[in-house]
């Protein structure tokens, strides 16, 4: 599997990376201008990510702005709904107006900080992708 993990805390991108390493390859971004970049060049190899980890709080561009921006990019290369990666959300917030935000812009789950591994994969499971 591939793997893009899109934080900007030092700790929880290399806690996240720690957790998906085992499954796949992980590359990382420290922010939405980057996560839509690396996004762009997975579609253009035609290799997109099986999942994107997305904080939703970042400086710049945050994490709802870069998921409308993937869906975006998704729907120009071919992808229906549900057919492009499968995105969650991260948040140490418990701000329900951005996760509910989250969904309207077609995000899979969200996990709230600490992320544990069996919330992990728990969360990868419910968004359809298998991991071993």
């Amino acid at each position: 599997m591939k793997f893009l993990v899109v934080e900007d805390g030092f700790l929880n991108r290399h806690h996240l990376c720690n957790l998906l390493s085992p499954h796949g390859t992980v590359d990382v971004a420290i922010d939405g201008h980057e996560a839509v970049e690396a996004v762009r060049l997975a579609l253009e190899k035609n290799e997109p990510y099986d999942l994107v980890c997305l904080d939703i709080i970042m400086p710049g561009m945050d994490g709802n702005d870069a998921l409308k921006k993937v869906r975006e990019m998704e729907a120009e290369s071919g992808y229906g709904p549900g057919e492009g990666m499968k995105i969650l959300m991260t948040t140490a917030s418990d701000c329900r107006k951005r996760v509910m935000e989250a969904f309207r812009d077609q995000c899979d789950g969200y996990l709230i900080k600490p992320i544990w591994e069996e919330a992990l994969l728990e969360a990868i499971q419910d968004a359809g992708l298998t991991v071993g």
